[in-house]
């Protein structure tokens, strides 16, 4: 696969990187946001402020700075975005039912951001059990699916939430759908869900990888029981299909998906496609998946390689099941390991849980 050029246009923007712990040094109000969005209530205000940061939030109004893109992981593949003065929240669940607490925020808090969408990649329970609950307390349009869309349904009144439905469970992996959520364009393209394939052979092949489990934060954070029930409802909802979404402003875009499915061997169109996208600056991307007892790290690899951001932050590689799922920590070796394969490998932002939920410090560009 021929490169893409990651020349000067590709940006100067990610000078703007700030890591966690360096202060900002920003000037009035008036770089909040070119709109004058109403007042938001002071729960709300408080909420951006730790999910994105006081410094770019208006204490006033609750306005996000348009110059900055903010972004906040919540656990699993669910992040909140801040962008060109919009919030978005990228899937909706914040793990819980096996253990309580292991990620510092509930949906009611995530729904105090008034995010202005929810955007699920698919539909099994640590993806989208909480999409009903946030949409419905914060009015955010839901983005997905039409099955995406009909499980929210089931649990919100309808009055209160839109759905922007983008195909169906039957629709053709690499269908794309392009749309404008407030002064953000979006890109929907459908891809495939992990699944085990053949081991690959010879030495193009990586080695399976199974994470050793962490039973530690079970006794750390025991389960309260409505969190357990929540999550009994939710086990078994079903996928409804796979999308990955790429988000752009003038001067930067993100790209996210919350799973990693085989591409190079189900759908290399998929692949193709996902090169010839405008250029990535950020790329969120799944890592756990059932590929990995087969062929290891290798499908998130090839998704990176596509993709070829300046920068990758691995997601889905937290303890969110423990006893199921492994602490991320156990993922960072084997994913440098894969990326390094690469002819021009990513920037590798690796964040872990639980230290790195909630820091928006990390995460903050200048655009």
């Amino acid at each position: 696969m021929t490169k893409k050029s990651r020349t000067v246009q590709r940006r100067t923007v990610l000078g703007g990187l700030v890591g966690a712990g360096m202060a900002f040094a920003f000037g009035s109000v008036d770089h909040v946001s070119a709109q004058s969005p109403p007042r938001l209530e002071p729960r709300s205000i408080a909420a951006r402020q730790r999910f994105f940061g006081a410094s770019n939030v208006d204490s006033g109004t609750g306005g996000i700075r348009a110059d900055r893109v903010v972004i906040t992981w919540l656990g699993c593949t669910t992040y909140a975005m801040a962008m060109n003065g919009s919030v978005f929240v990228f899937d909706a669940w914040i793990p819980r039912g096996t253990v309580s607490g292991y990620v510092p925020t509930d949906p009611d808090e995530v729904a105090d951001l008034r995010p202005d969408a929810i955007f699920i990649g698919h539909g099994h329970f640590d993806h989208a059990a909480d999409a009903g609950r946030i949409a419905e307390a914060s009015g955010a349009t839901v983005y997905g699916s039409a099955e995406h869309c009909a499980a929210v349904r089931k649990s919100v009144d309808t009055r209160a939430v839109r759905f922007i439905e983008l195909g169906d469970a039957a629709t053709p992996v690499g269908d794309r759908r392009d749309v404008e959520a407030g002064n953000v364009s979006v890109t929907a393209i459908r891809h495939l869900h992990s699944t085990p394939t053949a081991p690959e052979q010879g030495p193009e092949g990586s080695p399976p990888f199974f994470p050793t489990p962490n039973t530690s934060d079970i006794a750390a954070h025991p389960p309260e029981l409505d969190d357990a029930t929540s999550l009994a409802r939710h086990v078994f909802d079903a996928e409804g299909g796979s999308i990955l979404y790429q988000f752009r402003i003038p001067g930067f875009s993100v790209l996210w998906h919350d799973t990693a499915g085989p591409l190079g061997e189900r759908a290399p169109q998929v692949l193709t496609q996902l090169h010839e996208l405008p250029p990535t600056d950020v790329h969120l991307g799944a890592i756990q998946g059932f590929g990995q007892f087969t062929n290891g790290l290798r499908d998130p690899r090839e998704y990176a390689e596509a993709v070829a951001a300046r920068l990758f932050v691995p997601g889905h590689h937290d303890n969110f099941v423990p006893g199921i799922s492994a602490r991320g920590e156990t993922y960072e070796a084997p994913l440098r390991a894969e990326l390094a394969r690469l002819d021009s490998p990513p920037e590798l932002r690796f964040m872990s849980d639980p230290t790195d939920y909630l820091n928006p410090g990390l995460l903050t560009f200048s655009v």
